[in-house]
């Protein structure tokens, strides 16, 4: 007896789909964990280091987290499906978005749709894609924050929206980088590269302890 041929044809890395047949296709692989829509060709992630992704990832998301929890009417993200037009559907390792008065929304069928305000990818061999097609096309929707972690090159990029492109941010006297779109969301970089975690956490809270987090926590509480 013949085994029947599925009904719906497996997710390849490099297919050229629409945004439709791209879902249609990966919710037909559940086991599949992380595919892409980058400019209508998919990418399919390979396994994941613990060093290189896992560890680093957790970092930051626990540092977005903490500000959500100290910021309502903020939400942080992990591995979220960002639809952002009909040939891009991204799914960052991180994101913060506004959820009053922001720049996405939830769709009925839970997807963020539009750009988020932040979102961050964690590149070891996707640094090339990361810092290319992808860095393009955030900028093209307009993600305001947009931080890549080079983890095997000890560095942290984090750009931010320009009409003429991104701007890489530089360190401030404090050697800190400040996001403009999310007051308070302070990162001290150097402690993040060397793994001094329970500094990164410190610096972050002297943010969410400032002024200009208290005048936005203000101004979100009068958008809702």
């Amino acid at each position: 007896m013949q085994t029947p041929r599925p009904t719906t044809p497996p997710l390849e890395n490099g297919d050229r789909l629409s945004r439709h047949e791209f879902e249609r296709r990966y919710h037909a692989m559940p086991r599949v964990k992380k595919a892409e829509l980058i400019a209508g060709t998919v990418f399919m992630a390979s396994p994941l280091h613990f060093r290189g992704h896992g560890n680093p990832h957790a970092w930051l998301m626990g540092w977005l987290v903490v500000y959500e929890a100290s910021t309502p009417g903020v939400l942080a993200g992990d591995n979220t499906t960002v639809r952002l037009d009909d040939g891009n559907e991204f799914q960052p390792d991180a994101l913060l978005r506004r959820d009053r008065g922001g720049r996405s929304t939830i769709s009925d069928d839970d997807y963020i749709t539009g750009a988020p305000e932040l979102v961050i990818e964690i590149a070891a061999s996707s640094a090339s894609i990361d810092l290319g097609t992808k860095r393009d096309i955030y900028h093209q929707h307009q993600v305001q924050d947009y931080l890549v972690w080079r983890v095997y090159d000890q560095a942290l990029d984090w750009f931010h929206w320009q009409t003429s492109g991104y701007a890489s941010q530089q360190p401030d006297p404090d050697g800190w980088l400040r996001s403009t779109v999310f007051p308070g969301l302070w990162l001290d970089r150097n402690a993040l590269l060397a793994g001094q975690l329970g500094q990164v956490l410190n610096v972050l809270q002297q943010g969410i302890n400032s002024d200009e987090h208290r005048d936005f926590c203000t101004h979100l509480a009068a958008t809702s």
